[in-house]
């Protein structure tokens, strides 16, 4: 009994400390998600998209874009299931999720820090019911984003489910595949929400519109590399859901890229 106690224990330690990781991962997550709105929406945070420019604008936009090439890389990399093969084998799988999603959280953090503001109006609505409509259009964005991963289950995609199973010692079984609510209309509905978030803005500066033309595109070829993920793991289930619902736009059809 006295030498297998140690053992126990130390399952014990390792299994609170994961799950300890694991929370502290999803809050740091929900700050710099709540930071975000407030980033690109100019509203209440001490530094957004907009705040003053201090250097010259081509050297800003060097920098921008090499800060959003780093998240971009980050969150595509680290989400291939190829990577995650090798990745399980450095750190333990019920905290796998979970440190991409503290990665991830960290890139934005990066961004957030160092983005680089550049001055210059592309548009500025004056109409103050066309400025209600566009930022009624931003909230909905974010609310979208919010609501399409509950949907899908929030706590599994932000790597809690994995982290209380492992506390609990529970073998963790990933989710069946599903099409709750508004994956019956769009294939990526968290995207959509994306798109009206960036896109949503009553004044569009130019490193507003550089943050949302570079990761649009990175949406729309995240979207090729996830989708060939969900086939690779749910075969002809996702096929069939591929071709009977489109990718972003809903009620058109044949959005299969």
């Amino acid at each position: 009994m006295t030498q297998t106690q140690p053992t126990i224990t130390t399952n014990k330690l390792g299994r609170i400390t994961a799950f300890l990781y694991g929370l502290v991962s999803y809050i740091i997550f929900f700050i710099t998600f709540l930071y975000a709105i407030g980033f690109l929406g100019n509203i209440l945070v001490p530094k957004s998209i907009d705040s003053p420019s201090q250097i010259p604008l081509t050297q800003a936009l060097m920098i921008n874009l090499a800060l959003l090439t780093v998240f971009a890389l980050q969150h595509s990399v680290m989400a291939r299931q190829s990577f995650k093969n090798w990745w399980t084998k450095i750190i333990p799988q019920p905290i796998e999720r979970s440190t991409y999603v503290l990665f991830s959280s960290l890139a934005l953090i990066l961004l957030f820090w160092q983005w680089q503001p550049m001055g210059g109006i592309v548009w500025n609505l004056q109409n103050s019911i066309g400025r209600i409509i566009l930022l009624s259009l931003f909230g909905f964005g974010w609310l979208l984003v919010l609501i399409s991963t509950f949907l899908i289950n929030h706590f599994d995609l932000f790597g809690l489910r994995q982290v209380y199973l492992y506390l609990r010692g529970e073998t963790y079984i990933p989710l069946k595949f599903s099409t709750p609510g508004l994956y019956k209309i769009v294939r990526h509905p968290l995207y959509v929400g994306w798109f009206f978030a960036f896109w949503m803005t009553p004044t569009m500066t130019i490193a507003h519109l550089v943050f949302a033309i570079v990761t649009t595109l990175y949406i729309l070829i995240a979207i090729q590399l996830e989708e060939r993920d969900l086939i690779s793991i749910h075969g002809e289930d996702y096929e069939t859901y591929r071709r009977q619902v489109p990718m972003i736009i809903p009620f058109l059809k044949n959005q299969q890229t």
